[in-house]
């Protein structure tokens, strides 16, 4: 029995600390600003994924503190027509000073249109993606440690290690 008494303040933490994280990031510079804008300005509803929170602190784990801090929003059925511009303004307005765009790309038509921002976080760096593709809409904000990424990506570059390499 005393042990189930000490469970149930460990659980309540638990829950607690992750719901007070999402609770101090819903100002109007935060991921809930520009998916709330979203929602608002082209009369849609995100698709949040469930345990975020936690698949965050797995990610981390996993990553040994690569990456952190992850939140995504999914919009499906995106049928409203979205001017880039317009959309990029909206963007810079709710992320506030700080973040600079990295990339804009834009179809011809208009129908895929992705936004890249990052924003420097001592020595990690914060990215904010905005991807739409014709009738979805995908928002992903992301903390990393360039470094540790550096590392892991020079696993996969194999384009110098095959130039002098002679095969028999």
């Amino acid at each position: 029995m005393k042990r189930y008494i000490w469970t149930i303040p460990f659980v309540a933490i638990l829950i607690m600390v992750p719901a007070a994280a999402v609770l101090a990031a819903t100002g109007v510079g935060s991921f809930d600003g520009v998916v709330g804008s979203i929602e608002s300005q082209y009369h849609v509803r995100a698709t949040r994924i469930p345990f975020m929170a936690l698949i965050s602190l797995v990610a981390g784990t996993a990553t040994h503190d690569g990456v952190r801090g992850l939140h995504v929003a999914e919009f499906e059925h995106f049928t409203e027509p979205v001017d880039g511009q317009q959309l990029k303004q909206m963007v810079d307005k709710k992320l506030g000073p700080g973040w600079e765009l990295m990339v804009r790309e834009t179809s011809r038509n208009g129908g895929e249109q992705t936004l890249i921002y990052c924003h420097p976080e001592g020595n990690r760096m914060g990215l904010f993606v905005v991807d739409r593709n014709h009738n979805e809409m995908d928002v992903v904000q992301v903390s990393v440690d360039p470094d540790h990424l550096n590392e892991n990506i020079g696993k996969y570059d194999h384009s110098h290690a095959s130039a002098g390499a002679v095969e028999d």
